[in-house]
Order: C-alpha cells, then sequence, then structure tokens
C-alpha cells in the first residue's frame, strides 16, 4: 500500500467512474466523514500501464481482477491488490498524505461496481477504491 513517504501528487489525480469529492457536493453535501476505510488500490509504475488498467475497469471488468493483472505493489502483505479477499482498514494517519487524502473523499463501492481515484505519489500511480467506511 502507501505508507507514509516521500510521495506528492503531482496534479496527476483525476475522477474515474468514481463519485469522489465533487460528485457529492454537486449532491449538496461531502462525503460522509470517516476515521477508517477498508482500502484497495492497483499500484502502477508507469503511466501507460495505469492508463491499460483503467481502460479494463471502464470496459466493465471487476476491480479484484484488475488489480490481479496491473498491481505491481511490492508491499503487498495484506493489501487487496493481490490478495483481494483480505480486509485491509486504514486509519487516518496510517497512509501517505496524497493517497489518504483522495482514499477518504472516496464513497464506498463495490468491485463489481466500483467508484475510484487516480492519485499519484512517488511509489507510482495508484487506482483507489474502498470498499467500507467507518
Amino acid at each position: 500500500m502507501a505508507p507514509k513517504g516521500k510521495a506528492a501528487d503531482k496534479g496527476g489525480a483525476s475522477k474515474g467512474k468514481g463519485k469522489g469529492k465533487a460528485d457529492a457536493e454537486e449532491k449538496g453535501g461531502k462525503v460522509k466523514g470517516a476515521q477508517q476505510i477498508n482500502v484497495r488500490h492497483i499500484l502502477c509504475e508507469k503511466h501507460s500501464k495505469k492508463e491499460e488498467a483503467l481502460e479494463k475497469l471502464k470496459a466493465g471488468a471487476k476491480f479484484d481482477d484488475v488489480a490481479r493483472e496491473f498491481s505491481e505493489d511490492k508491499a503487498r502483505a495484506g493489501m487487496h491488490s493481490k490478495t483481494p479477499l483480505v480486509e485491509c482498514w486504514k486509519t487516518r494517519g496510517d497512509l501517505e498524505p496524497a493517497f489518504e487524502e483522495k482514499a477518504f473523499e472516496l464513497e464506498a463501492s463495490t468491485t463489481t461496481n466500483p467508484k475510484y481515484v487516480e492519485v499519484k505519489t512517488g511509489f507510482g500511480y495508484h487506482i483507489i477504491m474502498v470498499e467500507g467506511r467507518k
């Protein structure tokens, strides 16, 4: 996953199918605050590989399937990108700041109909989805 570290969002973040902060605000409010999220992500070192993963998601592929095929998360112990059935609850302050900001803005969704967001960190390009919030 993206632990705290050296990265910064360099403006590479954009919304996918996801309903992030902008969509929630259009409905008259923000996504309800949470202190923990059950998060999954796809990490790609190269922009082109991240774009391929996004195309698969946009074509209707399940998030888990795309993660198994494209994620290059080397830390993967307990992370959803390679072990999609393991819970990965993270508390505010546990994650790299740019990753955390985007992840905590997302609504919860399912792997079959994911709402996701992209963010670039020092670890690479992430496609993030959140399965649960508490």
